[in-house]
């Protein structure tokens, strides 16, 4: 079954407390960066932002981060805060000689997600993905639609006011970002997958044409061999769903075949239950009723993502 698109306006502006920012400083900064995540940041422009990821050296992924530069030796990551302080140790590690410094600048910034008309005065440009505008000394960048509906992360300096727009509840934003098809790497995933398996290399979190960094060898090696066994879809089950929880066939109940990579409850009035990004066998996907923390517990309903996967090479 596919799960049917939610016919509901979202508008306006939301504050998301949840996610901090690293600072990257130096005439090194871009490079560094480059030598250590899944994308380019050597050829980032200032009208562009990158999605990307952080890995171990078995592919891993070990954080996810929205990157953009501020000046050509200034580049922000954007990442959800339960992981900041270990991304930002594990990355310093590897700076050495690079010059090149970096910081946990939370609190030099408010960061806000904008829907809808919201984006109207702040986002003027094409709705193109990860593109990247400077509007009134803050930073927005288009993210990826829910529903149809336009989105946006803004960054601005901590002392700036709100982006204009009416009042988002959380909960709706939250739930957009399940509905984009899009997860981010929170503490219950540390390590759990590799960019393939949430379809990063699909929505631009990967790039296949540059140099080494941390766990390349495995995320290439799965791409160009034709091995990816697992994918994100969108879920929903009538039970409570959370980030790291496993799923299970009820065939094989002593093996889970996927888990909840992020779940948010249905906002009132628009349905029961909870929606959540799952990453799934392939094998299972296609073999009958899924459920949730057991082979006997809630059934999941999966729909394919929102956005067209990239074929293997």
């Amino acid at each position: 079954m596919i799960i049917q698109p939610m016919k509901t306006p979202l508008h306006g502006v939301t504050p998301l407390g949840h996610l901090g920012v690293i600072r990257a400083q130096g005439d090194d900064a871009a490079a560094f960066l480059h030598g250590q995540l899944t994308q380019d940041f050597a050829l980032l422009g200032l009208s562009e932002a990158r999605l990307a990821a952080f890995c171990s050296a078995k592919g891993r992924m070990q954080a996810s981060m929205i990157g953009f530069k501020r000046s050509a030796s200034e580049v922000l990551l954007v990442c959800p805060l339960d992981l900041l302080p270990a991304t930002l140790k594990r990355l310093s590690m590897f700076v050495m000689r690079a010059k090149a410094r970096l910081s946990d600048a939370s609190a030099d910034f408010s960061l806000y997600g904008l829907c809808g008309s919201a984006l109207g005065a702040a986002a003027s440009g094409a709705p193109v993905p990860w593109s990247k505008q400077d509007v009134e000394g803050a930073t927005v960048v288009r993210l990826y639609p829910a529903d149809a509906t336009a989105r946006a992360l803004w960054v601005g300096p901590a002392s700036a006011a709100a982006p204009p727009g009416a009042p988002l509840d959380p909960q709706l934003w939250a739930w957009s970002e399940v509905r984009s098809g899009i997860a981010s790497i929170s503490q219950p995933l540390f390590e759990a997958l590799v960019p393939q398996m949430l379809n990063y290399e699909s929505v631009g979190g990967v790039s296949f044409k540059k140099g080494c960094y941390p766990g390349q060898e495995v995320v290439a090696r799965s791409q160009f061999r034709g091995t990816l066994k697992r994918r994100a879809f969108l879920a929903r089950s009538a039970g409570s769903m959370r980030a790291g929880e496993e799923i299970f066939k009820a065939a094989e109940p002593d093996q889970a075949c996927g888990l909840v990579a992020q779940a948010t409850a249905v906002p009132p009035g628009l349905g029961d239950g909870f929606e959540a990004i799952v990453s799934i066998q392939l094998s299972a996907a296609d073999a009958g009723p899924l459920h949730l923390g057991s082979a006997s517990g809630p059934t999941l309903t999966l729909s394919p993502p929102p956005y067209p996967l990239l074929a293997d090479i």
